[in-house]
C-alpha cells in the first residue's frame, strides 16, 4: 500500500477542507408579527402560515 512521502501540513489540509464548513440556514420574517422564521414553516410566535392561522397559540403575557 502506498504511503505519503511527507506529512501534509496544516495549511494544505485546511486549504483542501475549505468547502467543509457549516452554513447559516436561511431565515425570513413573519409578515404578521415580524419574528424570524425558517422559510415554508408556520410561525412559532403567532401561528400563521401563508396568511392563515394554522396553530393555536395562546398569548400569556
Amino acid at each position: 500500500m502506498a504511503v505519503p512521502f511527507r506529512r501534509t501540513s496544516k495549511t494544505k489540509k485546511n486549504m483542501r477542507r475549505t468547502h467543509l464548513k457549516k452554513e447559516v440556514g436561511a431565515l425570513t420574517t413573519c409578515p404578521k408579527c415580524g419574528a424570524s422564521i425558517r422559510p415554508h414553516r408556520a410561525c412559532t410566535k403567532c401561528g400563521n402560515y401563508n396568511g392563515k392561522n394554522v396553530l393555536n397559540i395562546s398569548e400569556e403575557n
